[in-house]
């Protein structure tokens, strides 16, 4: 196998969570230029369906199924129809996530924390056990964050949920094996729509956000940078890779 062939996704078949913008949207683009068909999967499905006709109107091959990862049946349903489209799966991203209320944990509404682990750590839980469910071998992406490693004063029911994907993806990898791998990617400060409302900023405080977070490379991250690790841990060139989490920040501390 040459070394490009490696690196490539020809005849795999990937499911993208939360990949209706910003860096699912991006993962997903990417998965088909490097060859997937890929299964375009978020709430709202007008943007899916965008996506999705993008990557066909690219030259890639991508079906848009409208899922709420909060509900277990939905994720089900999508590793089927993944199946149903094209005879196999071999990649899931959990991407779907975030959480736009910053406050003391003193002050948190119960159904803030209730709902921030439903949709950032039981979703991983609930979208691995669906992508095992129909992947006999593949590899599974769990995007985390670096609020998963230290403390994130204003945000620990994200935290909380973070560090619950980080244990969730070093289990799973030890119980999928060997067959189905289980790594994560931390993305460090991409200006997403989520972000930059997360921490209460717009794209006119963009070089602001970039002094503050004192990134050593210089600039600030974009979906690219995530999806082209992802890239790398779904291919051929990860397949002695599992139960790893791949920080992707510019060389900027965890936040």
């Amino acid at each position: 196998m040459s070394i490009l062939d490696r690196y490539s996704l020809e005849g795999q078949v990937a499911v993208v969570t939360g990949a209706g913008r910003g860096i699912g949207e991006g993962i997903a683009k990417d998965f088909a230029k490097a060859g997937a068909r890929v299964v375009v999967a978020a709430r709202r499905t007008k943007e899916i369906e965008a996506v999705a006709e993008a990557i066909r109107t690219d030259g890639g091959e991508a079906i848009a199924v409208t899922t709420d990862v909060t509900d277990d049946a939905a994720l089900d349903a999508l590793g089927k129809a993944a199946i149903d489209a094209y005879g196999k799966l071999t990649i899931w991203v959990n991407n779907a996530g975030g959480s736009p209320m910053r406050m003391s944990i003193r002050e948190l509404p119960r159904d803030e924390w209730d709902r921030t682990i439903a949709l950032n750590l039981t979703s991983i839980y609930t979208g691995s056990i669906a992508a095992a469910k129909y992947m006999e071998k593949g590899s599974i992406i769990n995007i985390t964050s670096g609020a998963g490693t230290g403390p994130v004063p204003g945000s620990a029911h994200y935290g909380a949920a973070k560090a619950g994907t980080n244990s969730l993806t070093w289990t799973l990898a030890a119980e999928f094996a060997p067959d189905i791998r289980v790594n994560a990617v931390a993305p460090g400060a991409i200006p997403t729509e989520v972000m930059l409302k997360a921490i209460g900023r717009d794209e006119s405080q963009l070089d602001q956000i970039l002094e503050e977070w004192n990134i050593p490379l210089g600039r600030l991250g974009t979906p690219d940078d995530i999806s082209s690790a992802c890239i790398y841990l779904a291919s051929d060139a990860a397949s002695w890779i599992s139960g790893e989490i791949l920080r992707v920040g510019g060389g900027a501390k965890p936040r």
